[in-house]
């Protein structure tokens, strides 16, 4: 079973962090109001707005920022600003021991996949979510009101409408996943994901679809995709093609490689980089049930 942090209350101190890509503070403006409506004092990193090329600060800025509120007892939660890349840059530094007695929420998606995928590798679990940077776009009400009651009330559910290419059954497994190319990234590194049993979740934005084709093929031929318990593929946002065009629709792509196996899957789900970013708790034993009408996660 892994670590659950407790549950948010009104008045909890929680920590801000950009430990990917640059921000800046009007980027930063609805969150803090947002999360002020929700009860929570905000404590900024040290270099939150700092700003080093592509990077919010150097590397070992945004490393101790993150280690800092890491070890902080009085951090009650971790929001990552945003992600963009960077995370891969610091991840195998941190030390994240002190989480295993004092285990807090930390909460983000894309870039920060590789932040969940080492916080599962040590039993912890973690918020894959819509980050403070988005807060203020129009669209995420639902979002925001997924990630408060999951942080608060440690519960949620995502429903989604049947899609043709689904694969019915149902399964009660560990959830685990994020971007597909963090995740593919992951392999062969201290934090490589673990998928046998679990039910992996993927989402993608802004690809080639040749290039999907090749992580897909790198998740197969590792053999991430064999043992699944079942597979959740959230949004794969503005796909692109080639002038010689791959033939396959991300659909038919993804059933390409996964058509030998019988395990429930399910297309469709809002996870991933749309207004609608349903919260999910990375490392859960969740209810995962895909039948003739819809689809349904539950934890």
């Amino acid at each position: 079973m892994s670590i659950v942090p407790r549950s948010l209350k009104k008045g909890d101190r929680v920590g801000l962090v950009a430990p990917s890509r640059v921000i800046t503070k009007d980027q930063m403006k609805a969150a803090y109001e947002i999360l002020a409506s929700w009860g929570l004092n905000v404590q900024e990193g040290k270099s939150l707005y700092n700003k080093y090329g592509y990077f919010a600060g150097r590397d070992e800025e945004r490393l101790d920022d993150l280690q800092n509120f890491i070890n902080d007892e009085n951090i009650a939660a971790i929001f990552c600003a945003r992600g963009g890349y960077g995370m891969t840059r610091i991840v195998d530094e941190l030390d994240l021991s002190t989480l295993k007695t004092t285990p807090k929420w930390i909460i983000g998606f894309s870039d920060i996949t590789a932040l969940h995928l080492a916080l599962n590798k040590n039993g912890l679990e973690s918020i894959h979510g819509l980050m403070p940077v988005q807060y203020g776009k129009d669209g995420t009400k639902e979002s925001l009101g997924s990630l408060q009651e999951l942080i608060f009330h440690n519960r949620g559910e995502i429903i989604a409408n049947r899609v043709d290419y689904n694969r019915n059954g149902s399964v009660s497994a560990e959830i685990v996943g994020g971007n597909l190319s963090l995740v593919a990234e992951s392999l062969g590194t201290k934090s490589e994901i673990e998928t046998i049993g679990k039910i992996l979740f993927l989402e993608e934005v802004d690809e080639y679809l040749y290039k999907i084709d090749r992580m897909f093929t790198q998740l197969h031929r590792t053999g991430k995709l064999k043992d699944l318990a079942g597979l959740v593929i959230g949004d794969f946002s503005d796909m692109k093609d080639t002038e010689i065009k791959f033939g396959k629709d991300i659909h038919e792509l993804i059933l390409s490689h996964v058509n030998k196996y019988d395990y429930p899957m399910a297309f469709g789900m809002p996870i991933g980089h749309e207004s609608k970013n349903l919260a999910i708790p990375v490392g859960r034993v969740v209810d995962f049930e895909v039948n003739s009408s819809s689809t349904k996660l539950t934890y």
